[in-house]
């Protein structure tokens, strides 16, 4: 894959049960148009995820047996981001395999920018190594670490310096900060479109793609916005799990037996500690807290039994409200 083929891809998103992926490769077939999906370690990764069992071989020989129209990137790959606190190399060496584009995230690690600058310098190195045809993606959002104007310009100035002319070449995109951030079910960042022109610049300056992370619960304005500036590409990840989680609750219907199981899987999973503030009260927000982490618990055998009462309508469901959002972000002619 060529950066050029990228130009006109404006959405990554979150591949957050299968349903949500059997319907963006429907959306994208009946279209003929492309999007991207972005993983997470913790959601397919090279031994383990919690989405549909799939592992990154598995989950990419399902994308590429089912469409073309998908672009395949590992989001957040790097140390501490799976099941285990590793390194990431294990992970990114599956990932160069497999993946069309891999996000060298290392942020989380190495807060200082020399540090972090040398450690992505190394993991390009190194999935380069392994396929020299992969692309990359650098830089985080400004949940996980703030960047200025100027540190952005030089981390892509010292990655220039220090790759060959070849290697830098394959980095396809710059995540650019334009006051994006998540809590709980809302974006609760503080849209800058001074920082989102410099950066958008910055990237434009080193011939890279820019992209948004955190991109869930804005409105379609809000969006088309960012393009109007020149954004390239916007990351949605757990706003498509809610639209599943969402569909599951309009069948539960309030069933006390049926939407407290739902609850007890979301709350023992711990994975919605992350999403919340520390004042946030579980037994007082149930319907809250399974709209922001019910797609985590969706391959959970108790949540299959539940969810098999009625799969086929709401499957039916799923697609059709996961297309009705595609369609307002992608506009297919």
């Amino acid at each position: 894959m060529k950066k050029e083929d990228l130009e006109n891809i404006k959405l990554f998103i979150g591949p957050m049960s299968k349903n949500i992926v059997d319907s963006a490769i429907n959306f994208c077939n009946k279209y003929n148009v492309k999007l991207g999906f972005i993983p997470s370690r913790r959601q397919i990764d090279f031994d383990s995820g919690y989405v549909n069992n799939w592992t990154t071989r598995t989950f990419t020989e399902y994308i590429k047996s089912k469409t073309n129209n998908i672009v395949l990137e590992r989001d957040h790959g790097g140390p501490l981001q799976g099941q285990d606190l590793d390194d990431g190399n294990a992970s990114f060496f599956q990932d160069a395999n497999h993946f069309d584009i891999i996000h060298i995230y290392v942020w989380k690690k190495y807060k200082k920018i020399h540090e972090g600058i040398e450690q992505t310098i190394n993991y390009i190195k190194f999935c380069h190594h392994v396929n020299p045809n992969v692309l990359f993606e650098v830089g985080t959002e400004e949940a996980i670490r703030k960047f200025s104007v100027y540190e952005l310009n030089f981390l892509m100035h010292e990655l220039k310096k220090h790759l060959n002319e070849n290697i830098f070449n394959k980095i396809a995109y710059l995540v650019i900060q334009s006051g994006t951030s998540l809590l709980e079910t809302k974006n609760t960042g503080v849209y800058d479109t001074i920082k989102l022109q410099d950066m958008i610049e910055i990237a434009n300056t080193y011939n890279v793609l820019n992209k948004v992370h955190n991109g869930d619960y804005l409105n379609i304005e809000e969006i088309y916005d960012r393009y109007d500036y020149g954004l390239n590409a916007i990351n949605i990840a757990p706003e498509f799990g809610q639209i599943e989680t969402n569909c599951i609750l309009e069948f539960i219907d309030k069933d006390t037996v049926l939407f407290n199981k739902f609850y007890d899987l979301c709350l023992n999973s711990n994975r919605w500690i992350k999403w919340v503030d520390k004042d946030f009260k579980p037994e007082d927000n149930k319907l809250e807290l399974i709209k922001i982490c019910g797609h985590y618990v969706l391959s959970e055998p108790e949540m299959k039994n539940i969810i098999n009462n009625f799969s086929k309508e709401l499957n039916e469901l799923v697609q059709n409200k996961v297309s009705e959002k595609l369609y307002q972000i992608i506009r297919p002619l």
